[in-house]
């Protein structure tokens, strides 16, 4: 802890940064933002003959629920795929619990489920698609020959490899059934209407769960050449490989997507906004890093606590807000996520480069959990490695196993929100006095 800084200092300093981020969460609260866009679309739910409603993602439930008064007698089906933690009743939807961040055998049936909705879509139907972060786990769809077991096991190897949520998208786009626009396509012959609850880079929606209603994010060709540069075609089960041969064989199919249109209702920059107006109340100087953080997380880290750094050299009260996704190379087995290692890694920087001035370091995940933990983030001080080494854990040791879970605990660090019911990637708040 900061010499100079009170422990009644530390306290309020903590309070704010973790009531920014919670409105930085509500910024994007799911059924607002659908109950806001729907007002407008009252005209066209009700030239529609009939409405199919599918819903998928961490937010599917609020998103689904928001609908319903809007769509009326004229919902002829509905599902909603979301994840254990959010999972709620809704009278008049199929709802089903599907797996995250690893998908089960729920994320198939949810998938099997939505595929059947979309192609009982006729002409002058209206297919109401909502899509919220989470939705490529939570519907899983495998191509014909490829078994759930494959489709983990590539997905761990990206992520482990360091690809990023975009690489990630566009290698998974290649082995799906509804991913890369399918789902859009097995309802070509009604109109297509997707809210979408963005948690990616730009807001692509070719991204966002694998884009299931817009075009692929990358063409067959870019998402194989991600294969290649992390050297991962050598890897593939054989069922991978030979779809993949398939489609290399066979010429990329141009599709229309006239008859779909993607709408964001909900995303990080709008997240942000919220979190950076709301800090100006006690911070004179707000300072939004870059538009959207990428990349590994021990560069994320060395590049927010320079700004930390500079920032403690000016006068007054001063806040440093963020969002993205950094990404984690994985090389150990504890347990974490990419926003405590974050925080972890930022503490550990302190201790080389102190910053001279009292504060708080937040990164979290809008959803409420960070990796496979039940924690969304972390926020530390500068007295966060010193009470994991009075308390016997030795902090650099955790972090080299990729288990800073355990060490963010030992120190009582962990930011614990519950499921949120949005996903908007994450959001970083730095607070100095």
């Amino acid at each position: 802890m900061y010499l100079d800084c009170s422990v009644s200092a530390l306290v309020k300093l903590r309070a704010q940064a973790t009531a920014l981020f919670r409105e930085g969460i509500a910024a994007s609260d799911p059924e607002q933002a659908v109950t806001s866009t729907l007002e407008t679309r009252t005209d066209e739910i009700a030239a529609a003959r009939r409405v199919i409603l599918i819903a998928f993602g961490k937010a599917a439930c609020p998103m689904a629920r928001a609908a319903l008064p809007f769509i009326g007698d004229k919902l002829v089906a509905a599902v909603a795929v979301t994840n254990f933690e959010n999972l709620t009743e809704i009278e008049g939807v199929e709802v089903i619990s599907g797996g995250h961040p690893l998908p089960d055998e729920g994320s198939i049936r949810g998938a099997e489920v939505i595929e059947r909705a979309a192609l009982s879509a006729e002409p002058g139907d209206l297919v109401l698609v909502l899509v919220s972060g989470g939705g490529s786990a939570l519907t899983c769809a495998p191509a014909a020959g490829i078994a759930l077991a494959d489709k983990i096991a590539l997905n761990d190897t990206l992520i482990r490899c360091g690809a990023d949520i975009s690489e990630i998208n566009a290698v998974r786009q290649l082995f799906s059934r509804l991913k890369g626009g399918r789902l859009a396509q097995l309802a070509s012959r009604a109109k297509v209407l997707s809210l979408i609850l963005s948690d990616v880079p730009g807001d692509d929606v070719g991204t966002v769960a694998s884009g299931p209603t817009a075009r692929p994010s990358a063409t067959q060709a870019e998402a194989i050449a991600i294969l290649d540069r992390y050297g991962l075609v050598r890897t593939l089960s054989p069922a991978l490989k030979a779809h993949l041969d398939l489609l290399v064989e066979r010429d990329e199919e141009a599709t229309s997507f006239d008859h779909v249109e993607n709408i964001v209702i909900g995303s990080n920059g709008i997240s942000l906004q919220r979190v950076m107006h709301s800090a100006e109340a006690n911070y004179p100087v707000v300072v939004k890093a870059d538009d959207w953080l990428s990349g590994d997380v021990s560069d994320v880290a060395k590049t927010l606590h320079r700004m930390a750094v500079f920032a403690a050299s000016q006068r007054g009260p001063v806040a440093i807000v963020a969002g993205g996704e950094p990404t984690v190379r994985v090389a150990g087995n504890g347990k974490g996520g990419r926003n405590q290692e974050l925080a972890l890694r930022f503490a550990l920087l302190n201790e080389w480069t102190s910053i001279k001035r009292p504060w708080v370091f937040l990164s979290g995940g809008t959803d409420g959990r960070d990796g496979p933990t039940d924690a969304a983030g972390a926020i530390v001080d500068a007295g966060s490695t010193t009470w994991m080494r009075k308390l016997g854990c030795n902090p650099v040791a955790h972090l080299q196993n990729n288990d800073s879970y355990h060490a963010l605990a030992s120190s009582g660090d962990l930011l614990m929100t519950g499921a949120t019911g949005t996903n908007v990637a994450d959001l970083q708040i730095l607070l100095m006095q």
